[in-house]
């Protein structure tokens, strides 16, 4: 029996009502709907509720909500390999495949086996504290920003083995060539086709003329040494998941293990999708 999985953004409107009507549809075809389990709680059907390994079983997943859906998505299950289909009830939808209007009949493509896998590299980002270590996965970027009346910040990064420079800035954004069209673009950063495998290093505000973002190789590790005097540092991953930093953390960041892998039934290049979306945007 072929399983179609579920995440979806229930504080969008509309979310939770497309996602029973669409699990509805797929069981009555004798597909079954897997249906994040935290997700499935607030809709009222349980039995339809799946922990991520349990996710992992299905053909699919859809992440149903925007690009920052998706993004949750791609942390949950890049990991085991399943791929995800990313549907749009957002606003600009960059990363996702679809708008909802087309959600049926892409379906049925997907269950015809009808579309194509592109494989976006992920980034694993790991926090070092005083002998502890916590470990965190990116699709978009891994970011070191201090608070609104922190002052700035002294970050002394390395690549690999060799020590690059101490930025005095507001922050740091470390960035996928997925993540080069998010944050980092709009600090300063260059577009990166998603085809290569490499890292982007934006500062934020440096306080330097000479600091300009700069490429590395994706097998290459990114170390940061945090330096502050304020407790207002923080660590956000995606732009969802965010720790607070201390004196002396170091983040260390590198191309993870395994890419996410979003499906595509469009025969659409990252090109032409910018040219859409960018003008969208405008």
């Amino acid at each position: 029996m072929q399983k179609i999985g579920f995440i979806a953004n229930l504080d969008k409107l509309g979310v939770g009502e497309v996602t029973l009507e669409l699990a509805r549809w797929l069981e009555q075809r004798g597909v079954e709907p897997l249906i994040l389990k935290s997700n499935a709680v607030k809709l009222g059907c349980p039995w339809w509720g799946a922990e991520p390994e349990t996710l992992a079983t299905a053909n699919c997943v859809l992440s149903l909500g925007g690009d920052g859906t998706l993004l949750r998505a791609a942390r949950i299950m890049a990991p085991w390999g399943t791929p995800i289909l990313g549907v749009n009830l957002g606003h600009l939808g960059f990363l996702t495949e679809i708008e909802v209007k087309e959600l049926f009949p892409a379906v049925e493509q997907l269950l015809l086996g009808r579309f194509r896998i592109e494989e976006r590299m992920m980034l694993a980002s790991y926090l070092e504290r005083q002998g502890s270590q916590k470990q965190f996965w990116a699709l978009n970027d891994v970011v070191i920003t201090k608070g609104a009346f922190s002052r700035m910040l002294r970050l002394e990064v390395y690549i690999g083995p060799y020590y690059l420079d101490t930025y005095r800035a507001d922050g740091l954004i470390i960035s996928s060539p997925t993540g080069s069209t998010a944050y980092s673009l709009s600090a300063g950063g260059p577009l990166v086709s998603p085809q290569l495998q490499v890292m982007i290093l934006t500062p934020i505000c440096p306080h330097t003329l000479y600091a300009r973002p700069l490429v590395v190789p994706a097998e290459q590790e990114i170390r940061v040494r945090v330096y502050t005097a304020s407790a207002e540092v923080m660590l956000t991953v995606d732009g969802q998941q965010g720790i607070n930093l201390i004196h002396k953390d170091e983040i260390v960041t590198t191309r993870a293990s395994f890419p996410a892998r979003l499906i595509r039934l469009r025969d659409r290049s990252f090109y032409s999708l910018l040219r859409e979306k960018f003008r969208e945007g405008g």
